[in-house]
């Protein structure tokens, strides 16, 4: 460097960053949960868990001197031979459920209308935006679904390519939907089995409506369970997502506001 020759340094600075490797773009920060869909989702779960604990309070009226009157709708077994029941004494002592009915009744009566406003809000959002495409499931997510599980189960490789949901994600959202809609459906023919009659005889009756309340919910639980699981597994990137509306992803991967426009 010479000291006496500004021109000459800034000549040599020229030419040693012509050398340098520029910059290069290998992320950037998408949108993909619009505003009412994480309105919504937050405010399902706790509705969710509320009616999943009063429906407990007002199942063991039912179940109350089970080994008295044995239940055949909440247990699992064949026949007369029962392997297990929904639920034990224990479990109910533990979770402080006993004579609490009334308590139950309350809740689940008030919070099953704020649940079915809440779902109805959700898919007539995805209908009228168009999000629904993101959602359903198309011809090869069962393929891919099964590809998804196996990676899950460090059984294969490299996941299929996806846009915002994988094929694993369509089936079980949509699945979702499918049993909120049953929930509700099999909960007013519960509640109204006189009243909504033509519903609960399409049903096959106010037992096996019961049946099927009982276990859409446990459904639900399961689908909780697992949810949880895979989001803990995505990390913190795919659970800012659903609190802020956006991801960061490699600039490769397939632009969800390109495929939004593209629905114009």
């Amino acid at each position: 460097m010479n000291l006496s020759n500004p021109a000459a340094n800034a000549d040599h600075a020229s030419a040693l960053s012509s050398h340098e490797p520029m910059a290069v773009e290998r992320i950037r920060l998408e949108r993909k949960h619009p505003l009412a869909i994480r309105w919504m989702h937050w405010i399902n779960f706790p509705i969710l868990f509320t009616m999943v604990w009063s429906g407990l309070l007002i199942y063991w009226n039912d179940s109350d001197n089970a080994y008295k009157y044995p239940h055949r709708v909440y247990r699992i077994g064949i026949g007369h031979f029962t392997l297990f029941r929904f639920f034990p004494h224990w479990f109910y002592q533990k979770l402080n459920v006993p004579y609490h009915v009334t308590e139950g009744l309350g809740f689940h009566f008030f919070f099953m209308w704020i649940f079915a406003l809440n779902g109805i809000a959700y898919v007539l959002f995805l209908w009228l935006s168009g999000e629904w495409r993101f959602l359903v499931p198309e011809r090869h997510s069962i393929r891919d679904a099964i590809q998804v599980t196996l990676v899950d189960l460090h059984l294969r490789k490299g996941l299929p390519r996806q846009t915002k949901y994988n094929g694993g994600q369509r089936i079980a959202y949509t699945g979702v939907i499918v049993m909120g809609a049953g929930m509700l459906l099999t909960g007013l023919a519960i509640y109204k089995p006189t009243s909504a009659h033509w519903l609960t005889s399409l049903l096959g009756g106010y037992e096996m409506a019961r049946w099927l309340h009982f276990w859409i919910t446990m459904g639900f639980l399961g689908f909780f369970v697992i949810h949880v699981a895979q989001v803990s597994l995505a990390g913190w990137n795919n659970f800012r997502a659903m609190v802020s509306g956006r991801e960061l992803q490699r600039v490769e991967a397939p632009s969800l506001e390109e495929e939004r426009k593209s629905w114009r």
